[in-house]
């Protein structure tokens, strides 16, 4: 367990049951590989692992008591005895209907019907846990910091990027002024100039695209406020982050890579900032958005050519 861990979720109040699966699949990237597998077996199987005694999770998952109580204490349980009973509450809901169980993998030899069905209940499991996780008192001050900015830059590369163009693009329908970057020296370049007033938001499934931290840390180091929207709280992207949003991700495999499912989280979380910001700045925000609804309608009407 890492000490940049402990202090992120010092002080959290034990999950609900519901929320467990989703701070497994947040925090299990960050975790020591024999923690690893204690939060696999009780994210894979609630029922059968609430019945087992500290001991017989550690044989279960090849791992030591003091293993098995430190994972416990790493998902916010101030021991095994109080997530034995969260497990029981999550198997009970899966029972009844309310908490569905994770789908299996998508095969190669998977119908189109399967597919469709297991990549919609991933995404829907990606949406819900990233709700679950996400800090507001975090996403609340990352909302202010954007709203009142002079100027806000976005930095993200590969999937990420799509979702930086994205918020970009909207900040900007609302008289904002933001650039979205992928090229990791434009970047630099432009953090160099940012200040005080200014925002600098990064976006990194993995928490460690060096093409993504260094524009931040330029930025950080310049005096703007800096936020980061990552699947890995614990990782390099944190030393220069002012406030950290978290996002959840669905298991990769082989034919869902974690982009498909970081995006939808990212995407949600970028949402969040949006609206919050144009509920702050509405006075500025509404009669720019219907500007520019406006002039893309005037763009598509008919026009009379003359000849």
């Amino acid at each position: 367990m890492t000490q940049d861990l402990k202090e992120i979720f010092a002080g959290d109040a034990p999950p609900a049951p519901a929320a467990l699966a989703a701070k497994v699949r947040t925090l299990a990237p960050s975790m020591t590989r024999s923690m690893q597998r204690v939060a696999e077996a009780v994210a894979g199987d609630p029922a059968g692992c609430a019945a087992l005694t500290v001991t017989g999770l550690a044989e279960l998952t090849g791992t030591s008591e003091a293993t098995v109580v430190r994972t416990a204490r790493l998902l916010g349980y101030p021991g095994y005895r109080d997530l034995r009973l969260a497990l029981a509450g999550l198997a009970a809901q899966q029972q009844s209907g309310r908490a569905p169980a994770v789908t299996a993998d998508i095969a190669v030899d998977d119908p189109i019907a399967d597919v469709v069905a297991k990549l919609a209940y991933d995404e829907q499991q990606t949406l819900a846990d990233t709700a679950a996780a996400l800090d507001t008192v975090q996403l609340g001050a990352a909302v202010s910091a954007l709203a009142g900015a002079r100027r806000i830059d976005i930095y993200g590369i590969g999937a990420s990027n799509l979702v930086a163009q994205d918020l970009a693009q909207k900040l900007l329908r609302i008289g904002l002024i933001a650039h979205a970057h992928s090229d990791a020296h434009l970047a630099i370049t432009n953090a160099v100039q940012l200040r005080a007033k200014d925002v600098a938001l990064a976006i990194t499934h993995s928490g460690s695209t060096g093409d993504v931290i260094e524009p931040l840390r330029v930025a950080f180091e310049h005096g703007a406020t800096t936020v980061a929207v990552t699947g890995h709280p614990g990782g390099p992207v944190s030393q220069y982050a002012d406030h950290i949003l978290t996002t959840s991700t669905a298991r990769e495999s082989e034919l869902r890579p974690a982009a498909m499912s970081s995006r939808t989280s990212q995407l949600l979380v970028v949402d969040c900032l949006f609206v919050g910001v144009a509920q702050r700045t509405y006075q500025t925000a509404a009669p720019a958005l219907s500007a520019s609804y406006e002039a893309l309608a005037h763009r598509h009407r008919p026009r009379n050519v003359q000849r």
